[in-house]
């Protein structure tokens, strides 16, 4: 992640909202946090503190998208558990401020990796990151909505049903051309779905190592990041999500294939998925079905960011080249339904 100059927001408006809440004065330092695709975000300097501020993009966006309300509700209900994340500050709903509605929150001081492979850490780190991000995941799966006031932050039960019909619902009203795979997958998801076994989670929706922060120099998470499409949800979604870079390329949004991975301390999918489940409440085995569907909703989104780039109003100058990753990962979902074995919990379940 990286940041690069002239932020494109009212630097006077944002001076006058925080200082009616933080001592400082002039203009806020104000830096444009590169590498997203999602909502935009600055670094902002105001007086002694350093701070995180994102908001919703402008321009057209799909219903209930970019909810950066949602991001700092649950980011303020996870603050006193034991899942790393940022203190979320202010929420400001007023979009006569900045544009659109936007959220404050403490700036974490730690690394962020876009690449899956972890450059410039040593082998035995990288072993200790990836299992440590297992873990994590885990523990926000362990956290019960209810007792931290999440118990109305999305439906309970049917989850796969209701996220198919979701993100087949935002892929056919997009403007752009169809994608033989997912035409394919729209209709295979819904007649393979495994039988709702009642579990529910938090579900962050986009767990991944580049939306987490890990300590200067240990291998540890100390936050995670970017949580838009967080819902209550089942928890092998985001587990079957964490499994993509081992199943796509370096080319495709950085997964793993096609580099030497397995020579530099990362461990094999099927020992990432037996550190989530030797730390995570009971549940049943990951399926193909699982890293079908995750494949599929990611395809979705990149769908959504080539329709954005078509509008003019995406979020990174980016967008235009990353909308043909939809159908590459409609491709990998494909892959995975005709060829892959998951181990999980000590049961292999093939489709």
């Amino acid at each position: 992640m990286s940041a690069h100059p002239t932020p494109e927001i009212d630097a006077a408006a944002l001076a006058t909202w925080l200082a009616a809440r933080l001592p400082g004065s002039g203009l806020p330092g104000l830096s444009r946090i590169g590498g997203g695709q999602s909502n935009p975000t600055w670094f902002v300097d105001w007086g002694s503190a350093r701070l995180v501020l994102r908001k919703k993009p402008e321009g057209p966006i799909l219903p209930g998208a970019h909810a950066v309300e949602r991001e700092f509700r649950v980011l303020s209900a996870l603050w006193n558990t034991d899942v790393p994340v940022p203190r979320a500050l202010w929420l400001e709903e007023d979009a006569t401020i900045l544009g659109t509605p936007f959220y404050v929150m403490e700036r974490l001081e730690g690394r962020v990796f876009a690449d899956t492979t972890l450059p410039g850490v040593t082998p035995d780190d990288r072993q200790a990151m990836y299992r440590d991000m297992a873990r994590v995941l885990a523990r926000l799966h362990a956290v019960r909505p209810a007792d931290v006031g999440l118990s109305d932050f999305g439906k309970p039960g049917n989850y796969f049903a209701r996220q198919i019909a979701r993100w087949t619902r935002q892929y056919v009203e997009s403007t752009g051309p169809r994608i033989a795979a997912l035409d394919h997958l729209v209709d295979w998801l819904p007649a393979n779905m495994p039988e709702d076994d009642g579990a529910v989670s938090i579900a962050h929706g986009d767990f991944r190592v580049g939306n987490l922060m890990w300590h200067m120099t240990e291998p540890r998470v100390i936050g995670v990041l970017d949580w838009e499409l967080s819902t209550l949800g089942h928890p092998l979604a985001d587990l079957g999500f964490c499994a993509i870079p081992w199943h796509s390329s370096t080319e495709e949004y950085a997964g793993l294939l096609g580099s030497d991975w397995q020579t530099t301390g990362i461990p094999s999918r099927d020992d990432f998925v037996a550190e989530y489940f030797a730390h995570a409440a009971p549940t049943g085995p990951l399926l193909p079905f699982h890293i079908a569907f995750a494949l599929f909703r990611f395809a979705v989104i990149f769908v959504g960011i080539a329709d954005r780039a078509r509008a003019g109003s995406a979020a990174s100058a980016e967008a235009a080249t990353l909308g043909p990753l939809a159908a590459r990962f409609a491709a990998r979902a494909r892959e995975v339904i005709d060829t892959q074995t998951i181990s999980g919990r000590g049961r292999d379940a093939r489709v």
